[in-house]
Formats: C-alpha cells, sequence, structure tokens
C-alpha cells in the first residue's frame, strides 16, 4: 500500500512539474494559455458602447487607458517611463500612448527591445444606423491592442524572452499617426536599441482559407516575413499586393518606428478588404469579431517572436524593396 501511495504522488508531482517550462534564463517559468474566451472578455469591453468610440480625449478613451494600465499591472509588464502614460498634446486634446516593458533574460541581450504595439483609439462616432452612432472598433483596432497585450501577458508570465519587450498602445491613430509618432521620436531621443517593430492592425476576423493566415505591410522592405515564417515553422505572413497598392506601409503605426530607427517595422493584419465590411462603421463590434481566430493567430505568433527575442544577433535587416 506505502508503494502505490508512493507512485501515486510521484505521478501527481510529475504533472505539476509539467504546468512549468524553462524560461529563457533556464530556469522554471509559468505555462501561459491564450484562449478564445480571454479575448472575448477584453473585446466586449474595449468595444462596448461604454467607451463611446474611444475618440482621442474622450471620456471613453480615458476609461481604456485605465483597463490598459490595470491589465498590464496585473500581469506584471512594468511601466517602461515613470507610469504607463506616454502623454502628448494636440491642440487643446491630451491623449496618452500607454507603454509596458517586460525585461529580457540574457544580461547583454536584454538591452535590445523588440516593439509591440497597436492603436486603441477609434474614430468616436459614426454615421448611425438603427439608432446606433457609435463607432465601437473592435476589430480597428482593439483587435491589435488586445493581441499585443495577451503577448505582453505571455513573455512577463513566461519569461521566454532574451531581449526585452515594449508593449507599446497608441492613441491618435485615427488622427494621423499622432500618438505613435510622438512615442516613436521620444524613444529614439531617449537612446533606445530599438531592433524591430511589429503592429497589431485589425487582426479580428480570417482570411478566406486559401490565404495566408496574414499579410504583412512592407513586405519586401525587410526579410522579416520569411524570418518569421522560418521561426514559426509555418507561414503565418504572406505576401499581399494590395497593401503596396492601398500604402498601408505608410498609413499604420509601424511607420513612424520605421522613419525614426531606420530599422525593420511593419503591420500585420488579417483584414483584406474583402473579409470584413465594417471599417469605420458603427457595426465594427465585439459579436461580428471571430475568437477563435484571434486566439490561433496570438499562439502562432509566439514562437515567431520567440525566434526573433532570442536569436543571438541581429538576423531581421532591411532590404531595398
Amino acid at each position: 500500500m506505502i508503494k502505490r501511495i508512493c507512485s501515486v504522488l510521484a505521478i501527481v508531482l510529475l504533472l505539476s512539474c509539467g504546468v512549468k517550462q524553462k524560461g529563457a534564463d533556464g530556469k522554471s517559468a509559468e505555462k501561459i494559455e491564450i484562449t478564445a474566451a480571454d479575448i472575448k472578455e477584453s473585446m466586449e469591453y474595449l468595444a462596448s458602447d461604454e467607451m463611446q468610440g474611444r475618440a482621442t480625449g474622450s471620456e471613453g478613451i480615458e476609461k481604456a487607458a485605465v483597463f490598459i494600465e490595470n491589465y498590464f499591472n496585473t500581469n506584471g509588464i512594468k511601466p517602461y517611463f515613470e507610469t504607463y502614460r506616454d502623454t502628448f498634446k494636440l491642440g487643446e486634446i491630451i491623449g496618452y500612448n500607454v507603454v509596458g516593458m517586460i525585461e529580457g533574460n540574457d544580461s547583454e541581450l536584454k538591452n535590445e527591445f523588440i516593439i509591440l504595439g497597436g492603436h486603441y483609439d477609434h474614430i468616436g462616432k459614426g454615421k448611425e444606423v438603427e439608432g446606433d452612432s457609435i463607432a465601437n472598433g473592435a476589430n480597428d483596432d482593439a483587435s491589435g491592442t488586445i493581441a499585443a497585450m495577451e503577448l505582453g501577458r505571455y513573455f512577463s508570465k513566461s519569461k521566454t524572452n532574451k531581449r526585452s519587450v515594449l508593449i507599446t498602445l497608441y492613441s491618435a491613430e485615427e488622427m494621423g499617426l499622432k500618438g505613435s509618432a510622438h512615442l516613436a521620436k521620444r524613444l529614439k531621443e531617449a537612446g533606445l536599441d530599438a531592433y524591430t517593430m511589429i503592429n497589431f492592425e485589425m487582426i479580428g476576423v480570417p482570411r478566406a482559407a486559401d490565404k495566408p493566415l496574414a499579410y504583412m505591410s512592407g513586405f519586401n522592405r525587410s526579410n522579416f516575413a520569411p524570418l518569421l515564417n522560418q521561426y514559426a515553422g509555418e507561414q503565418i505572413v504572406g505576401f499581399f499586393p494590395k497593401a503596396k497598392e492601398f500604402q498601408l506601409f505608410f498609413r499604420s503605426d509601424n511607420f513612424p518606428f520605421f522613419k525614426e530607427f531606420n530599422m525593420p517595422a511593419h503591420a500585420i493584419s488579417t483584414f483584406d478588404f474583402t473579409n470584413f465590411e465594417y471599417y469605420h462603421h458603427v457595426d465594427d463590434e465585439p459579436d461580428k469579431m471571430d475568437y477563435n481566430h484571434m486566439a490561433s493567430f496570438i499562439n502562432k505568433m509566439i514562437p515567431a517572436l520567440e525566434g526573433m527575442m532570442n536569436a543571438a544577433t541581429k538576423e531581421v535587416v532591411l532590404s531595398d524593396e
């Protein structure tokens, strides 16, 4: 009987060890699961009517900023600046980027940063439809905001990143990339050693089954896409001809970082102008999002990002388009 009890205890201990994984520093780290349910919970708040469309300077976007700050704090994502807020003014409007950091686990590589971002603002009001005038901005870009938040939570808990990570969430994107421009300039002036930047832009709906999961703006401006796919072990990011035709590289929050740092900086999206009809529309709401798709996308990004975070050298480099 004693032998049997010991065997059972050994199995229990073995299973309990299974919920841990090794961090980039070789120490035990918490195993993190990114689920559709968690994503949906965040979405139903960030894109709720209570946020009033998250226009920069509004009461609604202030609530969104507080929600993000609380999420960062709860999940061990530290402020990069004195507080989580990077404040700027546009005339009489005060805007806030929300910036968190996960320190890398390598004594040297932690001084290099990979920047993940998305814009948490939206347009506020839209053309009224059946009495509804709130442009909730679920896909644009609560989806990208949540992707960056979830990845921040993952790396904060798993500790699998040798390089440090900045989670940067911008306001005033809808006013002309003003928030990201302010932050990129501030980080450049502070001497940040930035390696690369990924902006998540509208990842709430899936592409057609015969298309790559996502596409990247400025596909040929660096070797980012093939390396990301190599790290992931599958094709996550493909080429989308209309991205260049529509000048998408210059129209999202990756561009100010490219401009300031002259480094690989791209936007990744699963919205391709054929799979979602509610761009800047009051029906861009949480019930239109595909949460299983979002969870799958974010989880597939993890090994791709870990490859970049943990490579011995800066393998992602600019190229002539």
